[in-house]
């Protein structure tokens, strides 16, 4: 068996070569591999050696040679493929060992040169990559260091690979190909590319939104079904997910995770991530019926669900900070799909040991975690996509600009950046009240910012809840007076709204009239 190895990242590729050469195996190496290959001591052929043709343009080529590809892609089974290798003295190559150049890195890194960015497009790996990949029934493609256990246990245990193991290596070979020039693709059509600056120092301007847009995404399960019982599904992740999202949680326990499940707890996770004290979220279709915060998981899960038990029931409910006993045993005498934490004590998970259905998923929270989002969303439409950069402005006090008589007091404005921040969660048309760090009332998805208003009221009447010198954040600007009139007849004292309106003046003058405090925050939260 001769094995061909030519690797940029080169993490564990000693150990490797050493457990091959043990089993017998022949080691062809390029450039600077084989150099730390021989300096371990073992036996190794040059590239060079094999094509009878020396490295060239720097390293650029080298493997792009009959004797290389031929030794990939002759199929074995074919009498006509191996009397060719015979006559023009080829010799078959059974395992390829190859990881690329670090593209991705390099232009990750802030100041790339556009030299450094094509400098770092590697051509001979992806070409012997795809070689071998085509020919997986008769070679072996590695193509990441995570491979290599897999890889060592067949062969020492059988002295080859199974079809199996071939054929997976195969498919992620394609996969990191298609990754690889995703990105290249995704690089060199955002570049704003000005010849007269060419030089090889030159950083050239890239667009925010790339003349082609390249996503990659690995599924991490099937679903049973989509939104409705008739479509199919499946849930997907990022290459690379950020530490602190969802697609990173471990599920403890429960039953298998629904389409609608990941949708409503990616809202829920989401919203309780925007604070940094300790607060719950509870979540139903989408929307947070239910938020607050407190000294204790237990406190800020009981005011959350005073919001609004009714659409509580059967919710998703997430806190920021590790669940323990006392905060399990509120929340399982309700009905709860699915419930997120950073953690849970072994008392908290005793709790629910007797709840099998009961989704328990643990989600690991770095230090940082308000600050790591998704930097776009998209959105399908007909034959295409919408694309755009995450909703992720945080407001300040020193952002509210005061456009009444009436000042509103230090608490009001403690409320109304927590309303504020809840309201962006919320499907608009979104009015939600706020108190004391939780929910009041919440008005979602209407038509009519009115008729949100109006919502919003009815539920904290039904949950039994004063809405009497609350705070009111509204998630875009009241076109006429009507909807403030309303949130004041309510109970509101302090609203805080985006201002823009053709008609400002003309609710900031029933905000006098009325006496009550409101301010503008100059950034509007649609969420569709």
């Amino acid at each position: 068996m001769r094995a061909l190895i030519s690797v940029s990242d080169k993490t564990g590729i000693v150990d490797l070569a050493k457990e091959l050469h043990a089993l017998g195996v022949s080691l062809i190496s390029t450039g600077g591999t084989a150099k730390l290959l021989a300096e371990q001591g073992l036996p190794v052929t040059e590239v060079a050696e094999v094509t009878q043709f020396p490295e060239m343009l720097d390293g650029r080529v080298k493997t792009l040679h009959p004797k290389v590809h031929g030794g990939l892609l002759a199929r074995r089974d074919t009498p006509e493929h191996m009397a060719a290798l015979q006559a023009h003295g080829i010799d078959t190559i059974d395992l390829l060992i190859v990881n690329l150049y670090p593209f991705e890195a390099t232009v990750a890194k802030p100041g790339c040169t556009l030299a450094d960015a094509i400098e770092n497009i590697d051509i001979g790996g992806p070409a012997m990559v795809r070689s071998a990949a085509k020919n997986w029934k008769d070679v072996g493609i590695v193509t990441d260091a995570s491979q290599y256990p897999a890889v060592m246990a067949e062969l020492k245990a059988s002295g080859k690979l199974s079809d199996k193991l071939r054929f997976a290596l195969s498919v992620a070979a394609f996969n990191r190909i298609s990754q690889y020039d995703g990105a290249i693709s995704n690089y060199l059509s955002s570049v704003n590319f000005e010849a007269e600056k060419l030089s090889e120092e030159y950083v050239p301007e890239r667009a925010q939104f790339s003349g082609q847009f390249n996503e990659q995404y690995v599924k991490v399960q099937d679903l049973r079904y989509g939104e409705n019982s008739h479509q199919q599904a499946a849930w997907y992740r990022d290459l690379s997910p950020a530490a602190g999202s969802l697609a990173t949680g471990v599920q403890l326990q429960g039953k298998e995770l629904s389409y609608n499940n990941i949708a409503d707890a990616d809202a829920a996770w989401e919203c309780v991530k925007s604070f940094d004290t300790s607060a719950c979220v509870i979540v139903k279709h989408a929307n947070p019926c239910g938020v607050a915060v407190g000294a204790t998981a237990l406190e800020a899960y009981s005011k959350a669900f005073q919001t609004d038990p009714t659409s509580a029931f059967g919710g998703i409910i997430a806190f920021n900070r590790p669940v323990d006993k006392a905060a399990a045993e509120a929340v399982s005498k309700q009905f709860v799909e699915v419930l997120m934490a950073p953690d849970f004590s072994a008392e908290a998970l005793d709790v629910f040991k007797s709840k099998v259905n009961v989704r328990l998923m643990k989600i690991a929270l770095p230090a940082n975690y308000g600050d790591v989002r998704n930097a776009l969303e998209t959105k399908r439409v007909g034959s295409g996509l919408l694309l755009q950069s995450a909703d992720n402005h945080e407001l300040a006090l020193a952002d509210l600009k005061i456009v009444t008589v009436k000042q509103p007091t230090p608490e009001e404005l403690h409320d109304l950046l927590f309303a504020w921040k809840v309201a962006k969660f919320v499907k608009s048309n979104a009015i939600v009240f706020c108190k004391n760090g939780m929910t009041m009332g919440v008005g979602a998805g209407q038509m009519s910012r009115l008729d949100s208003a109006r919502i919003a009221s009815i539920k904290a009447e039904a949950a039994k809840l004063s809405l009497q010198n609350t705070v009111v954040a509204s998630d875009a600007f009241f076109p006429f007076r009507d909807g403030l009139d309303v949130v004041v007849d309510a109970g509101a004292t302090c609203v805080a709204q985006p201002g823009g309106s053709m008609r400002d003046q003309e609710v900031i003058d029933a905000a006098n009239e009325r006496g009550v405090a409101m301010v503008f925050t100059g950034v509007r939260h649609f969420r569709h």
